[in-house]
């Protein structure tokens, strides 16, 4: 595990609000010296330390330097204090120090037991290494972004209650008085106390201050108590319970949210499927108007060729050898310009290809070639523009007309 190197930042103080204040500043900094946590989380982190010291006052924030096991070095967040703890009816402060990861709180923190010097970590213990750190299911299932510190150190009290972590080592002077004994059968008391089973032995007092009726931390006897076998299966089965409802909690919440994850994912693909069929729609309502459009033109033109058909059916049988030319004829003199300018264009059209192959054969020079077809596309601008516009005076003249028929046959009906 990683160690903690010494401290360069003190503890926030205890009043809520500078605590608040003191973290507010802390995750705003900027530059060398800011924080390594991600700016989407600080609040998370902000909240869960506010939650643990107004909960627990002597657990307090505070900033220090922790080092990797590769040599790293990073300014970081913790959680300095003590927790409590119940054992044979009596509250008892048991100092951790909670190290808050750079991947904090989407990964757990760092927990270690910070015996002072009188105190010495029991050996073997469940929850708890012989360098401090601490290893509990809370820890091991974490989840993100449900779990947190005030859970965590809650759950560190209840689990230490049933076997406290850390043991003092009482120093024994020579004294005459028999009731002590001498000191090796005092090494010897300790020892058989510490084989015997969870106990708890007095500390001087801690900086955090005792809990709410901790009289026996002063008190200079030791209480020896033989552990009941139930009792013992009782705390285990509790343990083994807690961890397996933490694991299946755990692999519930991985399937709910890979099941989160498609129905997300589902989503988002009905919207764009929902989008394209909006637009296919739109461009269906676009195709009918015109076609609509288009269909009301073609059974004008039909009516119009059916009724000059009736007019001239019986012309047909008069009409000798007649000209080509004079078959057909226009009926208003802008049909009479449209079809003059149609064939001048065409013309144009005509004189300019053939001019493109009297290039390419080298019967007129290039300069001559380029002077006559800019005359000739001048020209037939001007003829393709009055054609547009003839067009579009028509266009206006038979809507208007198509429109007074559709009244008339109405008024008709």
């Amino acid at each position: 595990m990683a160690a903690a190197t010494p401290l360069h930042g003190g503890p926030a103080p205890p009043n809520p609000q500078l605590t608040q204040q003191f973290l507010s500043n802390v995750l705003s900094q900027r530059g060398p010296s800011s924080l390594p946590y991600s700016e989407d989380v600080k609040r998370l982190i902000r909240h869960h330390l506010v939650t643990l010291a107004e909960a627990i006052p002597s657990i307090q924030p505070r900033t220090a330097t922790y080092t990797h096991n590769d040599g790293r070095t990073v300014n970081l967040l913790q959680a300095y204090g003590t927790v409590p703890m119940d054992y044979m009816g009596v509250t008892y402060q048991i100092p951790i120090i909670v190290w808050l990861v750079e991947t904090y709180p989407r990964h757990p923190p760092c927990v270690y037991v910070n015996p002072t010097r009188e105190m010495v970590i029991k050996r073997p213990h469940p929850f708890v290494n012989p360098n401090g750190a601490v290893s509990v299911p809370y820890l091991q299932n974490w989840i993100y972004p449900s779990s947190n510190l005030l859970d965590l150190c809650r759950n560190l009290g209840q689990l230490f209650g049933r076997d406290p972590p850390l043991y003092s080592q009482r120093r024994v002077s020579p004294s005459t008085n028999p009731g002590i004994g001498s000191t090796a059968s005092q090494q010897s008391f300790n020892s058989n106390a510490v084989s015997s089973g969870p106990r708890v032995y007095q500390t001087t007092p801690s900086p955090y201050g005792p809990a709410a009726g901790d009289t026996r931390l002063s008190q200079p006897q030791q209480v020896q108590r033989a552990d009941d076998p139930a009792e013992v299966f009782r705390r285990n089965a509790i343990n083994k319970l807690v961890e397996m409802s933490h694991k299946d909690i755990s692999s519930l919440s991985k399937s709910r949210e890979g099941e989160i994850e498609g129905l997300f994912n589902a989503q988002g693909v009905l919207r764009q499927r929902e989008g394209h069929l909006a637009r296919g729609v739109g461009e269906l309502l676009n195709e009918k108007e015109g076609l609509e459009q288009q269909l009301q033109m073609i059974l004008m033109n039909a009516e119009m060729v059916e009724a000059w058909l009736r007019e001239n059916q019986g012309k047909v049988r008069n009409v000798g050898n007649v000209d080509v030319d004079d078959v057909i004829y226009p009926c208003d003199p802008l049909s009479k310009q449209l079809i003059e300018t149609y064939s001048s264009d065409l013309a144009i059209e005509d004189a300019i290809y053939s001019l493109d192959k009297a290039l390419q054969d080298g019967a007129v020079s290039f300069d001559q070639y380029l002077r006559t077809v800019r005359s000739l596309s001048r020209e037939q601008f001007v003829h393709r523009a009055t054609i547009a516009k003839i067009k579009s005076v028509q266009m206006q003249a038979q809507v208007a007309n198509m429109g007074a028929r559709t009244s008339r046959m109405l008024n008709a009906e």
